[in-house]
């Protein structure tokens, strides 16, 4: 094996760590507290793209960023819901992740994209603006890495008209992460209490 084959080796295998690292998440904690009603579907049928970002700055990320919405816009939801851009290398500070989300929707508005797609957020520091850092409500929106996560408008007004009580989630949501015991949470979130060195 060439030196070059093993190093993509390596690069490729970090890669599915970090996907794989993502998906546990998504399924032991946004689908299993069942916090998004809406996600297990498009899971189980594998309509959800996982894709890691190389970016180290946020130019190269704003790019990333809208190669993700031009391929949404060229795939039907049918084969393609949503879309989770995990952003390993860049925007570790919550700070600095909500600067960069006034680039992103500045993105959105250039493109003509606002109304079509809508940005959630994540990442491992996540606070509720109000909230205490220490509060258990914020566990609800901390993923092992900084993610934006795309959604398709249209998608989710649909699911919306099939929900009865949408204004409660957040309520119950939280009422669920105060329940959690702390044997619980370090199951559930373990890059919380033992994040990678």
């Amino acid at each position: 094996m060439s030196e070059q084959t093993s190093e993509q080796a390596v690069v490729q295998s970090a890669v599915q760590q970090i996907k794989n690292d993502v998906a546990r998440w998504l399924n032991s904690v946004v689908i299993g507290l069942n916090l998004c009603p809406f996600a297990a579907k498009p899971t189980g049928e594998n309509r959800v793209r996982l894709v890691v970002s190389a970016a180290n700055d946020d130019e190269l990320l704003l790019q990333d960023l809208q190669r993700e919405l031009e391929l949404l816009d060229e795939t039907p939801a049918s084969a393609l819901e949503t879309t989770l851009l995990i952003i390993p290398q860049h925007l570790q500070d919550f700070f600095d992740y909500n600067q960069f989300l006034n680039w992103a929707e500045q993105l959105l508005k250039r493109n003509r994209w606002t109304g079509i797609y809508q940005l959630a957020t994540f990442h491992p520091d996540y606070c509720f603006a109000g909230a205490a850092p220490e509060d258990a409500e914020n566990l609800t929106n901390r993923s092992p890495y900084p993610i934006l996560h795309i959604i398709r408008e249209a998608s989710l007004e649909k699911a919306l008209a099939y929900y009865d009580d949408i204004d409660a989630v957040p309520d119950n949501n939280k009422a669920c992460m105060e329940q959690l015991t702390q044997t619980q949470k370090q199951q559930l979130f373990p890059y919380l209490f033992n994040p990678p060195a």
